[in-house]
């Protein structure tokens, strides 16, 4: 039987780089300070990325599930993963808005992957194992060392800012990170939680 740690998000908890398999973290109601705040060690910059998590919401308005930011003024949504509900999902890269439409949520557990390159600016968002319409954004840009990267809340500025009409209230496991852009067979095998390896960022 799988062993399922649940952690009760009721202030901000701090997570170092380390086995996210099996951790669930509940946001029992939305609040302006509930989040939980992830510490990988970036040693580049980065360039390409791939993020993937299961979440499960009753929320039917706009909420943020993933959220980086860097330091100085307009850095606060480097890299933001805002979904619109009932059916568009924003992915924000340096600020820039990238609104992508989805297939009407459901009230289930969902899975979603968003991959980004500088090379080329592509976005590509996953959800349950579907690719949606790509976007091109910020070609040519790169996330610096230091970030701030922050479950189940928007920041307005580096680590903070927060607004409760922005916040998440429901579930989130299996958070993983990578600094490459993952192929659609490993996207598939995170949906289908088949085992995932070479996770090199959040794991």
């Amino acid at each position: 039987m799988e062993r399922v740690i649940l952690w009760f998000v009721l202030f901000a908890g701090s997570l170092a780089q380390q086995d996210m398999d099996g951790k669930v973290f509940l946001f029992s109601e939305a609040t302006a300070t509930a989040h939980v705040v992830l510490q990988p060690t970036l040693t580049k910059p980065l360039d390409k990325l791939t993020i993937c998590l299961r979440s499960f919401t009753e929320l039917t308005r706009e909420h943020s599930i993933f959220s980086l930011a860097m330091p100085g003024s307009g850095k606060d949504n480097t890299f933001l993963i805002f979904p619109n509900s009932p059916n568009f999902c924003s992915i924000y890269v340096n600020g820039e808005n990238n609104r992508i439409k989805t297939n009407p949520a459901t009230l289930d557990w969902k899975h979603t992957c968003v991959t980004w390159t500088s090379d080329t600016g592509v976005i590509q968002l996953w959800i349950d194992g579907k690719l949606y319409a790509r976007r091109v954004s910020k070609k040519g840009f790169s996330i610096d060392t230091k970030t701030s990267i922050i479950l189940g809340q928007e920041q307005d500025s580096f680590g903070g800012g927060f607004d409760i009409k922005q916040s998440f209230a429901g579930e989130i496991t299996d958070v993983h990170m990578w600094d490459y852009v993952l192929p659609p067979k490993e996207i598939s095998e995170a949906f289908f939680n088949t085992k995932i390896l070479n996770v090199n960022i959040i794991s």
